[in-house]
């Protein structure tokens, strides 16, 4: 059934309504009509009106979360400043600084261009972040957004389904659960792995309904047993049970090579009580009537986890031999592990209470540690640090401290003080001496053993180091204490790699080009480059990976300009005397019959290699370019052609040629899991370059990718191709020509 318009709003006012009566209706209604004014003529894929979209957000800010009019406010001003003509001074005026400063945070960065796609994420969230530190309801309104986008992701193209897919999967729902949303984190999670594993996810969902029937009796008997047990107890408490959601499913099934049956957590209940006493009274009550499962108790009451999620967890075997998990909370809890971080928002009970702004003091951290790090490194690094399963551990004191799972002495120790971390000499672990590559596991007690004459940190922490906060902390002190050492570090890394790429630093440090070089890297100057490679802010492969194409780019047009002021001064000057036959001198590893010193190109449209059989084309000013013969652009009529035929010219592979040349590979495959993965161990273990891969999926489920590539000879490109040919699903590969 279609919803009008007016509907959906009346539905929104009557939600907000039913739990804030006080709320500012007046103003609300006032941001419906601007954003439906401002998005007016704009539509969506699904060809509904665009105004579909900020109600459906603000009704997910409404229903789910229960936040603020401000928030209502924001959510449905949300793109007005990102997709029209309407700018933050202009909401702030008809609205409020705050709303205006809400719907800023949650727009992205649409009006900078950046070099990579990675430089645009992270440029966006960190924007995110900021926003977010300084109001948690900007991530809140933006998981809205994001979460009724991917409800109406069917609209979409093959290719935007993955890629919001994945950037759901890897950043949203995992920033959901840092806040403690659980419920909004497990739709996002299912939604994701819909287009990300089609197949996988049917499968989960037929088997689920196929034994609902088996799995709704199930759940009503061990309910009801649960439940007259408690009541016999004198324990009031409410029961429900639920089935595992489908990504929590698919992760153990695919990522631990479990069946259904292996799951202990397919089924799960929750027992919520009045207080924290009542807790513990019922877990011994639960094991009681069922058989715990050894080393599945989790007591989350007395250790919390960092986004605030307090519960009791334990596994047990029930008598038809079937595991399932039982956790037990009070209602506070249940609420805030339901909502998170929207169970005990400040603005939720219109402004009163202290707020909770402390809570997030690890989004500033984040921030914080940023510094020193590029594009890649950050995004990785967020993911780790604010993503990844913790650790919990404790000083020597009984203070504990959370990590990365994984995290090891350094991370802990930095995680305390960065002078803590500088000074280290070693570490104990359970009064135990251990290495600084020792993995920390829950419970251990850690001692870092510190000098103050300790040389400071070494460049393999950098490897061992599991957070974003301790890489950041020793890249600063190198960066502080070892400027000059990094700086000959960076410039002989930097020149290595222009070598293997067959460039030359004179082209670099040219006058006419270090201006666009510096600019392309994000650096000040040359010194300040070095220094960023050595102490491994930067990569020597990224800053020569953005100048590569610019620079072989003005070397051609030079060497072209040469190359035709050379032509001219010949044609000028007849031969007076016979010149006695010199060997053939080959430019680039080609040589051209009949001309020496004359500039050579390969062509973009076919990309030949040294062992294909080539032909030659005189172009005009820009000297001999190299097409393969099998080219189209280079075919027999083409070559035939009156008003060309003088042109072509025949051309040879001579002994002296560069270490490498460009060529392009197109692999056809029927698409899967960990394909591209499987694809990238193909290119290193034939050690080869990759100069960029771009990959499309089709509606029949294949993936097409495009491979740009360095190779040595025809021997490397025949191994390449073998290889590739090995991986499982790949159906055929092409050279592209013209």
């Amino acid at each position: 059934m279609i919803v009008s318009i007016p509907e959906q709003y009346e539905k929104l006012e009557a939600t907000i309504l039913g739990y804030n009566p006080q709320a500012d209706i007046t103003t609300i209604h006032r941001a419906f009509e601007f954003a439906d004014h401002a998005h007016e003529g704009q539509r969506r894929k699904s060809g509904e009106p665009y105004i579909i979209h900020p109600i459906a957000v603000a009704q997910i800010v409404a229903e789910e979360l229960k936040l603020d009019s401000e928030s209502i406010e924001a959510a449905l001003l949300h793109d007005v400043i990102e997709d029209t003509g309407a700018t933050h001074e202009d909401v702030a005026r008809l609205f409020s600084p705050t709303v205006a400063d809400l719907v800023e945070g949650v727009s992205k960065l649409t009006r900078i261009q950046y070099a990579t796609k990675e430089d645009e994420q992270m440029e966006n969230l960190r924007k995110m972040l900021l926003a977010m530190s300084k109001d948690i309801r900007v991530i809140l309104i933006k998981i809205s957004d994001r979460l009724h986008n991917m409800r109406t992701m069917e609209y979409q193209s093959p290719a935007k389904q993955r890629q919001k897919s994945l950037e759901t999967m890897e950043i949203y729902a995992p920033i959901s659960h840092r806040l403690g949303m659980q419920r909004i984190k497990w739709e996002l999670e299912d939604l994701s792995l819909k287009y990300l594993d089609p197949i996988a996810y049917n499968d989960i969902i037929t088997s689920l309904s196929s034994n609902s029937v088996e799995h709704d009796a199930f759940m009503q008997r061990t309910q009801s047993q649960i439940v007259e047990r408690l009541k016999s107890m004198g324990i009031q408490a409410e029961v429900y049970g639920r089935v595992k959601h489908p990504y929590s499913i698919y992760r153990k099934m695919y990522a631990q090579r479990k069946s259904m049956d292996d799951i202990f957590d397919l089924f799960a209940f929750r027992v919520i009580v009045e207080n924290t006493s009542d807790c513990y009274n019922v877990l011994g009550v639960i094991h009681d009537l069922y058989r715990p499962i050894l080393g599945r108790f989790k007591d989350y009451i007395g250790n919390p986890k960092p986004n605030g999620y307090q519960s009791l967890h334990t596994t047990v075997i029930g008598s038809d031999a079937i595991p399932f998990e039982v956790q037990i909370r009070t209602r506070e809890m249940h609420e805030i592990a339901e909502y998170g971080v929207a169970a005990h928002w400040k603005y939720k009970q219109n402004g009163a209470g202290a707020g909770t702004e402390g809570r997030y003091e690890w989004v500033r951290r984040l921030l914080e540690n940023q510094e020193g790090a590029d594009a890649e490194e950050y995004i990785h690094s967020l993911k780790i640090d604010m993503f990844a399963d913790e650790v919990f551990v404790f000083t020597p004191n009984g203070d504990v401290q959370n990590l990365p799972a994984g995290a090891t002495p350094i991370d802990f120790a930095y995680a305390i003080h960065s002078a803590v971390g500088n000074r280290m000499v070693g570490a104990k672990v359970n009064n135990r001496i251990v290495t600084l590559d020792y993995t920390l596991q829950n419970g251990d007690v850690v001692e870092i053993l510190t000098a103050k004459n300790a040389k400071g940190p070494s460049r393999d922490w950098l490897k061992i180091a599991k957070s974003n906060e301790a890489r950041s902390k020793i890249r600063q002190w190198f960066k502080k204490e070892k400027r000059e050492e990094n700086i000959a570090n960076g410039r002989s890394a930097f020149e290595a790699e222009l070598k293997r790429c067959g460039l030359s630093l004179k082209d670099v440090i040219n006058s006419d080009f270090l201006p666009t070089m510096l600019k392309k890297v994000a650096y000040g100057s040359l010194d300040d480059l070095y220094a960023a490679i050595g102490y491994g802010g930067f990569t020597a492969q990224k800053a020569v990976g953005r100048i590569h194409s610019e620079l072989q780019r003005q070397r051609q047009e030079r060497q072209a300009a040469e190359a035709a002021a050379d032509a001219e001064k010949h044609a000028s000057e007849a031969p007076k005397t016979p010149v006695p036959t010199k060997a053939p001198r080959s430019e680039q590893g080609i040589i051209v019959e009949g001309l020496n010193n004359c500039l050579v190109k390969f062509a973009r449209c076919c990309t030949p290699v040294p062992g294909d059989e080539i032909i030659g084309f005189i172009t005009r000013g820009f000297g001999v370019s190299v097409h393969r013969a099998d080219c189209p652009n280079a075919s027999p009529e083409k070559r035939k052609d009156p008003t060309q035929s003088g042109r072509w010219i025949r051309v040879s592979w001579g002994d002296n040629r560069n270490e490498s040349y460009p060529t392009t590979l197109e692999v056809v495959c029927k698409d899967r899991r960990n394909l591209l993965l499987d694809i990238s161990a193909a290119l290193s273990t034939t050690n080869t370059f990759v100069l960029g891969i771009q990959s499309r999926s089709t509606e029949d489920e294949f993936a097409i990718f495009r491979i740009e590539v360095r190779i040595k000879d025809s021997q490397h490109l025949h191994n390449l191709m073998n290889r590739l040919h090995q991986i499982s699903g790949v159906l055929k590969i092409n050279r592209p020509v013209g």
